[in-house]
């Protein structure tokens, strides 16, 4: 017979509610919270259960233990569930048992359980905030004792190595520099530990496809990029893109009764710290010279920067979505700052020294501005070449390439500015005036102006 099995669970107790398929109670049960106990009470579960909790702190360490057994586990969202069922009196006793009956009529508003690789990326995506907030409490503490003794820094930042330098030794009171010798301590181990940590990052991250598209994206760094797939975890699981900026909180608040409609500051749910890296990764967006640039420079004459920031900050979660989900690059990448992240990210994850290959209308891309429309996927860095390579063969010129429209819409003289050479298997790429030079022959050019795009042949060697 099914029974429907709520658990309110504690740091150290567990209430434990079963109801079978008409509501009726049938077991009440309170036991302290460990590994043992659990475990020898989870051995009764048969494949006809289903057991209910609610997510707090050692939720997942409940259900990794209880994922050892045949029953179906639900894990609820407290916010919805406390807005589904509301009760004048609060007992363990009856949280227990209003997870069960939501349970069995089907109401409870169920949590995406996430994988272990999942999990242990977004414990070091947490611990990784966590040591980066200390250094900023250490430093900040640093500066105060400065200042309550009005001792200006002579250097621009007080943690270059000359300001350490100096900070070592000026004179100080014995109990302020008691002080700042025990925050310094304390400075270099917390950059030691997040240096450990990002070097563990950066080697899971070397490996996994979906960082290398989201270095494509402006703003998109290493630490960004890993924190933003621990929090999303199976892209999939969000329909479309506005699921996923709901998911993180970056969607207006909207208030709505009969023909009135009021929207509000974004609702700020889910993990705050990765809407906070989002945020800050949109901080420089009005310098990027494609769409996300000009939305923002945009947005700013009409709103202020603040809203500006947010609203872009909503836009990469949206890029972001189309990118995991596609599994092509962002079109509008810069290709100089592409190459460099995805350079930085092979040099710290291998130690070797690379020298990223140039992308096709780098230099173009960057002077058209805003809205040129150049697309360009960059490839990975390439080896520095050694002396006595073979010298790269010049392309015929595009004068010759069988394609009216673009004679007819291109002038010859703005060729060099606007055209894009996506290539599979393209190796170094250089546009000069009229003539592309390339490693290996192309087989087509894409050539991209605005909206328009014209695919033509390259003739036969």
């Amino acid at each position: 017979m099914p029974q429907f099995i709520g658990l309110d669970i504690h740091k150290t107790v567990v209430a434990v509610c079963v109801v079978d398929t008409h509501g009726t109670v049938c077991t009440r049960l309170r036991f302290p919270l460990t590994r043992t106990t659990l475990t020898a009470w989870a051995r009764q579960l048969t494949a006809e259960d289903s057991v209910a909790v609610e997510a707090t702190t050692n939720t997942w360490a409940v259900i990794a233990l209880l994922q050892q057994t045949p029953a179906r586990l639900v894990v609820s969202n407290p916010l919805r569930t406390r807005a589904i069922a509301t009760a004048k009196i609060k007992t363990d006793r009856v949280d227990a048992e209003v997870l069960a009956q939501l349970l069995r009529c089907d109401y409870l508003p169920p949590v995406w359980i996430p994988d272990a690789a999942t999990l242990a990326a977004r414990r070091l995506t947490t611990r990784r905030t966590v040591l980066v907030a200390e250094r900023t409490r250490l430093k900040n503490r640093l500066h105060s004792v400065l200042h309550h003794l009005l001792l200006p820094c002579p250097v621009a930042d007080l943690f270059s190595r000359a300001g350490l330098a100096w900070l070592a030794t000026v004179e100080l009171p014995a109990a302020e520099r008691a002080a700042v010798d025990a925050d310094g301590r304390l400075l270099d181990a917390v950059t030691q530990e997040l240096a450990a940590l990002e070097q563990t990052q950066v080697n899971e991250a070397a490996a996994d496809p979906r960082v290398r598209l989201l270095l494509t994206l402006p703003g998109i760094d290493i630490a960004v990029a890993t924190a933003l797939l621990a929090a999303i975890g199976d892209v999939r699981r969000f329909p479309i893109a506005t699921r996923l900026a709901a998911y993180l909180g970056l969607v207006p608040s909207v208030r709505q009764s009969a023909h009135h409609c009021y929207t509000g500051h974004i609702t700020k749910q889910g993990a705050s710290h990765v809407r906070w890296l989002l945020v800050q990764a949109a901080q420089h967006l009005d310098r990027h010279p494609g769409p996300l640039g000009a939305f923002v420079r945009k947005l700013q004459h009409r709103k202020n920067r603040s809203i500006a920031i947010v609203a872009a900050a909503r836009k990469l979660v949206t890029l972001v979505w189309h990118v995991l989900s596609t599994g092509e690059p962002y079109r509008y990448a810069l290709p100089r700052p592409t190459q460099e992240k995805l350079a930085r990210l092979r040099r710290q994850a291998t130690g070797d020294a690379v020298v990223p290959a140039p992308l096709p209308a780098s230099h173009a891309q960057e002077r058209m501005g805003p809205g040129s429309g150049l697309a360009a996927s960059p490839p990975s860095p390439r080896p520095i070449k050694k002396k006595g390579s073979p010298r790269p063969v010049l392309a015929p010129r595009l004068k010759h390439v069988s394609c009216p429209s673009i004679r007819r819409c291109i002038a010859l003289s703005q060729v060099s500015r606007l055209l894009t050479v996506t290539l599979g298997a393209l190796g170094r790429l250089s546009i000069r005036k009229d003539r592309v030079v390339v490693d290996n022959w192309p087989s087509q050019v894409d050539i991209v102006r605005g909206r328009r795009r014209w695919l033509c042949r390259m003739p036969d060697r």
